[in-house]
């Protein structure tokens, strides 16, 4: 098989930290106004709701990101390949 061309995807081991982040963010923004004494039983129990809110949030504005903008995020050319024909050769 023979490379036909490159084309660019999304490189999304780069995009790692940058979902890590905007998880984190949207933590410490939902939370920034939690008293320091919130009972320890049911603390963990809300943090827990607010970490798995915040990065189904993260994920779904990356998604809409990704299929609006593209070429903000770090891509990489992954080449195609065209298919040859080695009964029939030229």
């Amino acid at each position: 098989m023979e490379v036909g061309g490159y084309k660019d995807v999304a490189d999304w081991p780069k995009m790692g930290p940058s979902l890590l982040i905007a998880t984190a963010l949207i933590v410490a923004i939902r939370t920034a106004k939690w008293s320091a004494t919130i009972d320890a039983r049911n603390s963990n129990c809300e943090l827990d709701k607010e970490i798995d809110f915040a990065a189904n949030l993260a994920r779904r504005v990356l998604s809409t990101l990704m299929k609006l903008s593209p070429s903000i995020f770090p891509s990489r050319k992954e080449p195609w390949y065209k298919a040859t024909n080695e009964d029939h050769p030229e």
